[in-house]
């Protein structure tokens, strides 16, 4: 559920940090101050340049996912690299008019254009860039060969944790993947302080503070904010990490589960133990679970991949917006083809800057898929919303507000939804909310302290604070401190355990998902008040609410041209990011978690 994969420049620095990763020598900025007059035709040409390279780029792009071919792969990498070299040397070159006085737009966007990594050297930037490439491919094409003649790739092992129940198997697939790691250790450190050199070149004390000034305040204050949040929702984690535990002990046994201390990471149905959806059947209540099926509805009504995005769309035009354009169903990919390979991972695409929006996704009538293509329009409702910002102010309010807008018009997909759009007939049993909650839970709330975790590790590296010899170390001791998982084997003498998650690897920041998964609830929780909904926070859907979809679109207008708080409180009143709408969320279920574990508690007595 991806935002599209080539954006302009400025975005990319955010998020990849990829703007030194090119060969080609830079000119040297002009020496000097510049002035207010400079500094706006120095905007000017700069979006007018980034409009053109990116449009192209990301039209490469499409053709490469759509026609995976080495000639559309190359062309790919030529148009990337040229949008990639002008946005280092704009980030230089926009040094010039630090402290002079400029309006307020144009300050913004001298300060956007600086979020970035920039290596003066040539012969640098070609190490960073081949850093990075050899480091994703390293990733790709890891295999766990448990013999010579049968390997596994990630895919294969992911599903072995999902489906098996016997612990010596998810132990073997566990430790096979992780294995893989440190064969790629050495070139992240080296790639580490290459990207340090590159973001003190731009003034920042390494890419960790880099990536922390992106959200309109200081790094430090950035830090405290998380944690912050972080101790504001623990509680809950807590519970649902207290309950699990009884349920996987009544499963796997004492001689696995401890009664205290941290949990087995290979038990949770997930290579990294940041989603527990898979082990819901061992964890869903004894009564009081949906027997609902959407699935089955979508099949037994030969549901078509057009009609599954038009009931998508329907849901933001129930909201007042406007009707897809006519090109997106022409232009985009809605089924798998049958003469090629494409990549079939569901993403959103901006191609133009205006009206060219597409997704790509090789749609089944499932329920998951049902929930994804919403997800994916609220990417391209907020591409469409703030299409008449200039190129600059053409993203989110910060990198966790584009993946959090589909995912609040997720939260609405209700039983009450789905009778007024004709897919559910009876009325659903109100005993069901605790199966639904405890399902969502184990998505969005075990998330929390993974999404915080990796970050606050990769910071650490970046400063300096954990040494490459202690990277392992100090990743278990976080994973220990916030998840309450343990490796379940003795820690490797030069393992890189972190590595294993491909957005270590890949050098993807990792806030933005932490974020984005408080602030969905914070945008429903304001939305649902805004369409006069007084019930129970979940059973809310703000579908038909003009009201709220008009509150919704201001918000998305304003793209990035104001400070997220300003956006935030455009939308919610708030302007801080607030864990409390996520807590009366799960509200019903914090009650029934801690009523289970004091139950379990007794018995295991």
């Amino acid at each position: 559920m991806n935002k599209t994969i080539i954006k302009k420049p400025m975005v990319l620095a955010l998020g990849l940090a990829l703007a030194a990763g090119v060969a080609h020598a830079a000119p040297a900025p002009k020496k000097g101050k510049g002035t207010p007059v400079e500094a706006k035709k120095f905007i000017a040409q700069t979006e007018e340049k980034f409009d053109k390279l990116g449009n192209d780029a990301n039209k490469a792009a499409w053709v490469a996912q759509n026609f995976i071919t080495d000639d559309t792969e190359a062309l790919t990498a030529y148009f990337g690299e040229q949008q990639l070299d002008a946005s280092g040397q704009a980030a230089l070159e926009s040094r010039r008019f630090n402290g002079v006085k400029l309006a307020d737009d144009e300050a913004r966007k001298i300060k956007l254009l600086q979020l970035t990594l920039m290596l003066p050297d040539p012969k640098e930037r070609q190490a960073y860039a081949d850093a990075n490439a050899k480091l994703n491919g390293a990733y790709g094409k890891a295999k766990y060969c448990p013999t010579p003649d049968n390997c596994k790739a990630l895919g294969e092992l992911e599903k072995t944790l999902a489906t098996s129940r016997d612990p010596k198997v998810l132990l073997d697939a566990w430790n096979g993947w992780h294995m893989q790691s440190p064969s790629y250790k050495k070139l992240y450190t080296d790639y580490v302080e290459l990207s340090n050199k590159g973001a003190r070149e731009m003034g920042y004390a390494d890419t960790g503070a880099l990536w922390r000034s992106g959200y309109d305040m200081k790094p430090e204050e950035f830090s405290a904010e998380m944690e912050r949040i972080w101790q504001q929702v623990k509680p809950l984690y807590d519970s649902l990490h207290t309950y699990a535990r009884y349920k996987l002990r009544e499963t796997y046994g004492p001689d696995q589960v401890p009664m205290t201390g941290p949990i087995p990471a290979h038990l949770f149905g997930n290579m990294w133990s940041q989603s527990w959806e898979n082990i819901y059947p061992l964890l869903m209540p004894a009564t009081g679970a949906s027997k609902f099926d959407l699935t089955n509805v979508l099949e037994e009504k030969k549901t078509s991949a057009k009609e599954m995005v038009q009931y998508g769309e329907r849901f933001y035009t129930s909201l007042g917006m406007p009707k897809l354009p006519e090109s997106f169903y022409q232009r985009s990919l809605l089924e798998k083809p049958r003469d090629r390979d494409v990549v079939c991972h569901a993403s959103a695409w901006q191609l133009d800057g205006k009206d060219d929006v597409r997704i790509k996704m090789c749609i089944r009538p499932t329920e998951e898929e049902f929930a994804v293509i919403h997800h994916e329009l609220g990417h391209i409702y907020y591409d469409l919303a703030y299409k008449n910002q200039s190129n600059l102010f053409r993203t989110g309010a910060n990198d966790g507000f584009h993946e959090a807008i589909g995912d609040t018009i997720a939260l609405s997909i209700t039983p009450s939804y789905l009778k007024k759009v004709g897919l559910m007939n009876e009325n659903p049993d109100p005993n069901a909310d605790i199966g639904v909650l405890l399902k969502r839970a184990l998505a969005k709330v075990a998330f929390l302290p993974f999404g915080y975790s990796v970050d606050k590790w990769r910071w650490d590296v970046y400063s300096g604070k954990t040494k490459p010899a202690d990277y392992d170390k100090s990743w278990w001791q976080l994973r220990e401190q916030y998840m309450g998982v343990k490796r379940p084997l003795p820690m490797l003498a030069d393992g890189f355990d972190a590595g294993a998650k491909y957005h270590v690897a890949a050098d993807v920041p990792y806030a933005r998902y932490f974020l984005a998964h408080l602030l969905q609830f914070q945008f429903h929780r304001a939305l649902c008040k805004e369409a006069g909904y007084t019930g129970p926070l979940h059973q809310c859907s703000i579908y038909g609410s003009e009201k709220a979809g008009k509150k919704l679109w201001t918000m998305l207008e304003m793209g990035t041209s104001k400070p997220w708080p300003e956006a935030l409180k455009a939308a919610t009143g708030e302007d801080r990011i607030d864990g409390q709408a996520l807590l009366d969320y799960f509200a019903p279920l914090k009650v029934w978690l801690d009523e289970q574990n004091k139950q379990l508690a007794a018995k295991a007595k």
